[in-house]
């Protein structure tokens, strides 16, 4: 008599081979040298509002991005991931330990060298897809220069931590008829609006733009990539415009710029989760504006608070036909008007001339106090001064402020927006 058949338990290493196509016990074929685009975008090719059309128009599409701290970086690796083909990333500051916390781009190795942010995102981006062409500008983004930063660009994304370079972005923007994603984060709150102005051929005095600096409503043909494996993949971008009606522009919403103290990362912290909050948002509709489908961005300024739950939303479906920007086109940030004057001031010394900024020395104490790298912090009624590793700040009540122990305009810039906010 037959002994009954006992059934085995599946041993679940065997099943998991199973279940990926591999013989149990065997190890699946290495990752050959050359990853193909078609296999490493394969899942998003199936996702139907992209699709192998869509791969193509991220592929030929060229994205901007102003700031690659936490937002930015973030914001990089998602567009460099989806295969967006040539990216320009411009940022001012270099890595720090306690960037580490969000900045995903970043590791220890980057913040004990003190590596420029652009270089080091750029150098993170090649080891992941080397497909993508990445430019790494370490500069502060300002008049003299956004021209020639950001001329080639299809899309500008904000990542910055100050409102004089979003104002400056819009105004730019505006003129240039360049659609931009404005996003922020701090704390545990998050904040995108989407602003696209006015197409350049519906303007008399805008002229049209070079070659390799197509609008992408307009569409026109990108600059073509010197590597060939995404070369490849790349088609050109629709001669056809893709309508869409204009949203209203920063200035639209906001007329003028925050006056006093602004919070600050350095001042009220910043949640990871946050920051990715606000580079999924902002990345997600790039997405949508690069695969030519205006029609589905969000039309509101949208703000979310992690921590409590709050959210919040405000049209921007229509321009404000009376904005001095998008109404008017009058680009006073563009110009240089308005920005504080900054000056070298001595020996070692860089003088920062802000007059519309009253501080309130008491609140600006307290903001500061909890940073363990901060001492001597002290004031009066004329001036409040403290000290941050070799720079000593002395701020006054206009808001004017003296770095010294640099004659770095930039960096003295960056400090100013860190800790008294612009």
């Amino acid at each position: 008599m037959s002994q009954p058949t006992i059934p085995r338990t599946p041993d679940p290493q065997t099943s998991l081979s199973a279940a990926n196509g591999h013989p149990p016990n065997t190890v699946p074929d290495s990752i050959p040298d050359d990853i193909t685009d078609r296999d490493r975008y394969s899942r998003q090719i199936l996702f139907p509002g992209i699709g192998a059309t869509g791969q193509q128009l991220l592929a030929s599409a060229h994205v901007a991005i102003i700031g690659v701290g936490a937002t930015g970086a973030a914001t990089a690796s998602l567009l460099a991931r989806a295969g967006v083909g040539t990216l320009t990333l411009i940022d001012r500051d270099f890595v720090e330990p306690s960037n580490l916390q969000r900045q995903i781009l970043f590791d220890e190795a980057d913040a004990r060298e003190s590596l420029p942010k652009a270089e080091a995102a750029r150098r993170k981006i090649a080891l992941f897809n080397s497909s993508v062409t990445v430019h790494s500008h370490i500069a502060d983004l300002v008049p003299a220069n956004i021209h020639e930063l950001l001329a080639p660009a299809h899309l500008i994304l904000d990542a910055t931590d100050n409102f004089e370079t979003r104002y400056l972005l819009n105004d730019f923007c505006v003129q240039q008829s360049k659609p931009w994603i404005y996003a922020a984060a701090i704390g545990a709150y998050a904040a995108t609006m989407n602003i696209l102005p006015k197409p350049a051929q519906c303007l008399e005095t805008v002229s049209p733009s070079d070659s390799e600096a197509a609008i992408l409503s307009d569409g026109g043909e990108a600059v073509e990539s010197k590597n060939p494996r995404i070369s490849s993949l790349r088609t050109e971008r629709s001669d056809v415009p893709t309508p869409y009606t204009p949203t209203a522009c920063l200035a639209c919403i906001f007329p003028k710029p925050p006056t006093g103290p602004v919070e600050t990362c350095d001042t009220a912290g910043i949640l990871s989760t946050a920051v990715n909050l606000a580079a999924s948002i902002q990345t997600t509709e790039a997405l949508k504006l690069l695969t030519n489908q205006p029609h589905l961005i969000r039309r509101t300024l949208l703000s979310f608070d992690l921590w409590s739950n709050d959210r919040s939303e405000i049209s921007t479906a229509r321009p404000n036909p009376d904005c001095t920007v998008c109404g008017h086109r009058i680009f006073t940030h563009l110009a240089g008007e308005g920005r504080p004057h900054i000056t070298l001031c001595g020996r070692n010394s860089v003088q920062i001339h802000e007059h519309h900024r009253p501080v309130d020395f008491a609140v600006m104490r307290d903001r500061l106090l909890p940073h363990t790298d901060i001492h001597d912090l002290r004031f009066n009624e004329l001036l409040l001064r403290f000290k941050r590793g070799p720079h000593t700040f002395t701020l006054f009540p206009d808001g004017r402020a003296l770095i010294q122990g640099t004659t770095d305009i930039t960096l003295a810039r960056s400090l100013y927006a860190r800790f008294i906010g612009s």
